[in-house]
């Protein structure tokens, strides 16, 4: 719709980048598991068009309150990053043993990419509504059996799409307007696991609102005990997909 990189894609090459670099810190057990609870704040810094190339840069960034991973997606033809994802791995149902805690302090690298802003997320889902609902499919799962990064991030970009809908940003102003809404940044909190053909339900309510920015916030739970599986933070603009820059919502929206 935003005629750019899909978001689900960018966790799909995530996924597959955390693994290798779990595999050369000796923690490829740990990545394997899938139930690791874990933080994901990704802020994109430019576009990826159609036919750009690019490549993923991954480190260890630190061990002293859990595990912190870093990967930065670069543009291949000119070394500019474009994308930066910092991951927060819980570890206090499981810390690391201190041999592999040692190793991975021998390689720590600095990050030098854009620091976290505080973000604080409705407590109750009052005025949600709900915009994803489905069960777990073979095509979604992981290594580990678990409905997968890429997928759950694809579910929420349908929520999205579902939410715009509901206040007016629906195909037809798309199409008519040449508008998107384009995301510059995501915080993923992964709290839980679904496996094959679990249900899923996604609901999804308004955080902060501006000219032409919005914060969406999404929440995938099972719908059969309420748990949360998984939170996302969705902040971007009306885009004018000609002009590649944000306009302001329009007065009925």
């Amino acid at each position: 719709v935003t005629e750019h990189f899909t978001l689900a894609y960018y966790f799909d090459r995530l996924e597959e980048a955390e693994a290798n670099l779990a595999e050369s810190l000796g923690i490829g057990d740990l990545s394997r598991r899938g139930d690791v609870p874990r933080q994901i704040t990704a802020r994109f810094a430019r576009e990826l068009r159609a036919g750009a190339s690019f490549h993923v840069e991954s480190a260890a960034l630190g061990v002293n309150d859990g595990l912190r991973l870093g990967h930065r997606f670069v543009d291949s033809t000119n070394g500019e990053v474009v994308t930066w994802f910092d991951e927060q791995w819980d570890l206090s149902a499981a810390p690391l043993p201190p041999q592999q805690q040692g190793t991975i302090e021998s390689r720590l690298a600095e990050w030098n990419g854009p620091a976290a802003e505080p973000r604080t997320d409705s407590a109750t889902t009052d005025r949600f509504i709900p915009t994803a609902r489905g069960r777990v499919k073979a095509g979604d799962i992981d290594s580990s059996g678990h409905f997968a990064l890429g997928a759950i991030v694809h579910r929420f970009s349908n929520a999205s799409g579902q939410f715009g809908a509901a206040i007016g940003m629906d195909s037809t102003f798309m199409q008519q307007q040449r508008r998107g809404f384009s995301t510059f940044e995501l915080v993923l909190r992964i709290s839980g696991v679904l496996r094959l053909d679990m249900p899923y339900l996604v609901e999804t309510g308004i955080g902060p609102f501006g000219g032409s920015s919005l914060r969406m916030i999404h929440r995938m739970a099972d719908p059969r005990t309420g748990t949360e599986i998984a939170r996302l933070g969705q902040f971007g603009v009306n885009l004018d997909l000609d002009a590649r820059r944000p306009a302001r919502w329009p007065e009925e929206i």
